[in-house]
């Protein structure tokens, strides 16, 4: 009787675990698994894209205030500020 209650409570765990695997693949779930993904993978990659720029830039502008670089004297406030040739400041 406890041995035909067993198989009987995992042939239901069973048929209730394999019916939620085969809802997980119908193709709106799917469809809306890897939009998700997608969203979430161009954010990280637009944040990525974004720090890298920015890093660059601040890098290129320690080195140039290192070395010398394209400097412009401002000599009404005596600034010194850094001329970059490529963004036009």
């Amino acid at each position: 009787m406890i041995r035909r209650l067993f198989y009987m409570s995992l042939g239901a765990y069973l048929a209730v675990w394999a019916m939620r695997k085969l809802q997980s693949l119908r193709p709106d779930h799917v469809a809306r698994r890897t939009a998700g993904r997608a969203a979430a993978l161009a954010d990280q990659l637009r944040d990525f894209a974004g720090e890298v720029r920015h890093l660059s830039a601040s890098r290129e502008t320690q080195l140039r205030a290192e070395l010398g670089l394209d400097t412009v004297d401002d000599t009404t406030t005596g600034n010194n500020r850094i001329y970059d040739v490529k963004d036009g400041r």
